[in-house]
């Protein structure tokens, strides 16, 4: 597929592995969240419907520069979520996207904590944070392939 392309409902975009603030892993350097806010984050997320059990408690963060992304209609929009006392409720969006890596492709979510609620740990429009299963041998600045619907998220530039 072309970068870019959109094949039926689903857009495929080519990124590359990023380091973020790993603070979803907890392996970051910011102590306020020693197991990670994923793992704080996840019991929150399953009594509103959606399930992260599956997937490794961190994120994938792929960088898709010089493009850029924006919610649509995401999947799941859970708003107020106070999974913390450290600050205030957050939101939260979840669309869903396949990852292609080594040859083997992964089914996962795209999760999104809306800037206008997070206290800290922001993203550039160009970096999305991806939950999937461990991806075996994933590095910092490995090239990725994955798809997301085009109705739960646009890729602009």
């Amino acid at each position: 597929m072309d970068h870019g392309e959109i094949n039926g409902e689903w857009q495929c975009v080519r990124g590359v592995v990023r380091a973020g603030h790993r603070v979803a892993s907890g392996t970051g350097t910011d102590r306020r969240y020693p197991a990670g806010t994923l793992r704080m984050q996840r019991p929150f997320f399953r009594e509103r419907g959606l399930d992260l059990s599956p997937f490794f408690e961190g994120t994938v963060n792929v960088d898709i520069a010089p493009r850029s992304f924006a919610l649509a209609k995401p999947a799941y929009t859970f708003r107020r979520v106070t999974w913390t006392d450290l600050h205030p409720p957050e939101d939260f969006s979840f669309s869903r996207c396949r990852v292609s890596h080594g040859g083997v492709e992964y089914a996962g979510w795209v999760y999104t904590p809306h800037p206008e609620t997070k206290a800290a740990h922001f993203q550039p429009p160009t970096l999305l944070e991806i939950l999937v299963p461990w991806l075996e041998g994933v590095r910092y600045g490995d090239a990725v392939e994955f798809w997301v619907p085009a109705v739960e998220i646009v890729i602009t530039g």
